[in-house]
């Protein structure tokens, strides 16, 4: 008899293993359409684009700065380099690359490393490695950001140890 219900337990508990593998194997497939979204948008100059995939009361916290302020006023600041971008006088482009992953069907919590680069025209480009982690939400089918956390800066070794989101 005992057999029998640990046979039971242990199916179930594989069902619900699988299931909730085959969800978060979704909510990722998701969340990197939302990260490659962020990249094209910063490398096309796509203000508004970019500023859709913010939360509108999101927080931008800075471990290199030690600062924290809404992302509103981020936006305002960058929104000059999304415009020099768009025409072409400045280059820009970001790439993520996750060493953590939580989430659920309409919460994330994102942890990793991203790349920003940028240059003038005929320059060479500035990389910047940071250690970020991002909370995301999502509402009405699209997410958001509701908070970035750039933690602290990271090295190109430790980038190349991440894998690339696909």
């Amino acid at each position: 008899m005992k057999i029998i219900i640990f046979s039971w337990f242990y199916f179930l508990i594989s069902l619900f293993i699988a299931h909730s593998e085959s969800n978060n194997e979704e909510q990722i497939k998701e969340l990197n359409k939302y990260w490659t979204e962020v990249s094209r948008t910063v490398r096309e100059g796509d203000f508004k684009g970019y500023k859709a995939t913010c939360h509108k009361e999101g927080v931008l916290v800075s471990g290199v700065n030690n600062s924290s302020y809404p992302l509103s006023d981020a936006l305002a600041r960058w929104k000059k380099d999304f415009d020099a971008t768009k025409e072409g006088r400045f280059k820009a482009d970001v790439k993520f690359r996750f060493s953590q992953r939580i989430n659920d069907s309409t919460t994330a919590h994102e942890t990793g490393i991203f790349l920003y680069s940028g240059n003038k025209l005929n320059e060479k480009p500035k990389k910047d490695y940071i250690h970020f982690q991002a909370l995301l939400v999502k509402k009405n089918g699209q997410w958001k950001i509701i908070m970035e956390y750039q933690k602290s800066k990271a090295s190109e070794a430790e980038w190349n140890k991440l894998k690339p989101i696909s």
